[in-house]
């Protein structure tokens, strides 16, 4: 074999492996009032070579701006809107003609997210999920556009009852039979996919003790094996993402794609965010890119080339929370870059990641958490007991959230306000959300050796109020 020959088949092998890999987009939130105007912001986007955007609504501004760009676009249905949209399928004809047909093909509207993580929705939107999207289908049906536009709907990652390890992945159970299903056989019919949310960075925010940096962050390390199949795992991401896949085969829709809609992480965070920093942010969004453009999928799904939308193009200085939420950004409002990474193949080639040598010594890269925490739970969940682990899980549990882990038990005894009903279920519910409500509603803080899982409405205990933060 000739050295001109071998050049020419490693190009082609090149070009192959590329072609066959996932692609990357990016999410344009407009939570602020210092941004660039929508035509800058398209020539920005195209100037990094992206070439799939993601927006949280259907401004005109920002959808005339994309038009002859190039780019595809998701748009949102946002969530204020599903009970209008399920109850009524002449406004989901009316919002599909305004905001899709009007704009379509010259916007290259390939997807409409029909509300985002609904289930940690305060306002209970949950029940009119299904048909929302049903409707929103059949507007696209009536406009002949169902065969080019999908209809989903982004989940966070607290949508799981269990995540570790990631062949144990469920979804939550109350979830199954209402939305999942029939969700699933949705999205199967229309050949459609699942829309996830995943950030690594909260896990690792709450567990640093026993997840290492390098573990989040793409670097290298000795990685961790799944104890159900024997997998090996050197990225959370990857653990996160095959937990949703593990979840999907569970209920028999391995068929179902799935499409990362959401996933970042932030520069910039408050003392007690544990690893936001740049070069973190650098490092993982960097390392992340690499991942999904050289394609070979997770350990679980070796085929299943991901595209994978980054969260977000800019930092927005009008999100509430704490100073992460403010500080996602790729780009600051000047247009300035936050950090240099590549968004493409040909900028992968003289890119030298953000890499630190691997930790040495017994430090664990995976924890036993699961679930997710989404950026929009936050003071808007609670943790309650798992009836299904059995009285003496139950029993241990409660023994050591009201000991060693400082709950505020005070309320459930006798004659005091939480103590009736006299259950072991309600009062091990009340001293479980007092720990994880202490601790922060951390990823991994309401877990309990699989006693308790997260809900996002207030529990209901005879006349007890379950609070909400300390």
């Amino acid at each position: 074999m000739g050295p001109s020959f071998l050049r020419c088949f490693l190009l082609l092998l090149c070009v192959v492996t590329f072609a066959d890999a996932g692609s990357i987009g990016v999410n344009y939130g407009r939570i602020a009032n210092n941004l660039p105007s929508a035509v800058k912001v398209v020539n920005l986007v195209k100037s990094q070579g992206l070439d799939r955007v993601k927006v949280y609504d259907t401004d005109p501004a920002v959808l005339k701006a994309l038009s002859g760009s190039g780019v595809k676009v998701t748009v949102d249905l946002p969530n204020g809107l599903l009970y209008s949209a399920a109850k009524y399928p002449a406004f989901a004809r009316s919002w599909v003609q305004k905001n899709v047909v009007a704009y379509h093909p010259s916007t290259q509207i390939e997807a409409i997210a029909v509300g985002n993580e609904v289930f940690v929705d305060p306002h209970n939107t949950t029940k009119f999920l299904i048909p929302a999207m049903k409707n929103i289908h059949q507007a696209l049906v009536k406009f002949n556009l169902h065969s080019t536009i999908k209809v989903s709907s982004p989940i966070a990652l607290s949508a799981l009852q269990s995540s570790y390890p990631s062949s144990a992945g469920s979804f939550r159970p109350e979830l199954i039979e209402p939305v999942f299903k029939p969700m699933l056989d949705f999205l199967r019919q229309t050949g459609s996919y699942l829309m996830v949310n995943a950030y690594p960075f909260f896990a690792y925010e709450s567990n640093s003790d026993v997840i290492s940096l390098d573990y989040a962050l793409f670097r290298e390390n000795p990685g961790v094996v799944d104890s159900g199949n024997g997998l090996r795992y050197h990225n959370l991401f990857d653990a996160q993402i095959d937990a949703v896949f593990a979840a999907l085969s569970t209920l028999k829709y391995d068929d179902v794609k799935m499409v990362v809609t959401e996933t970042g992480w932030p520069s910039k965070g408050d003392e007690n965010e544990v690893g936001a920093s740049v070069e973190n942010a650098a490092a993982y969004n960097g390392n992340l890119i690499r991942r999904i453009l050289t394609g070979g999928g997770t350990p679980l799904r070796p085929q299943a080339d991901l595209t994978v939308y980054l969260f977000a193009l800019f930092n927005e200085n009008e999100k509430d929370g704490p100073t992460s939420e403010r500080n996602y950004g790729l780009f600051y409002p000047d247009q300035q870059k936050v950090y240099d990474i590549p968004f493409t193949v040909e900028g992968l080639k003289n890119y030298k990641a953000h890499n630190q040598p691997p930790l040495t010594g017994g430090q664990q890269v995976a924890a036993p958490v699961r679930g997710g925490v989404s950026k929009s739970t936050t003071g808007n969940t609670w943790c309650v007991a798992n009836p299904d682990a059995g009285k003496e899980r139950l029993q241990a549990a409660l023994d050591f959230a009201c000991g060693e882990g400082g709950a505020d038990c005070r309320p459930i005894q006798p004659e005091s306000t939480c103590y009736n009903p006299n259950t072991l279920e309600a009062h091990s519910s009340f001293a479980f959300n007092s720990y994880y409500q202490k601790k922060g509603r951390g990823m991994g803080d309401c877990y309990f050796g699989g006693a308790a899982y997260v809900v996002t409405q207030e529990p209901k205990f005879g006349q007890c109020e379950f609070p909400t933060g300390y």
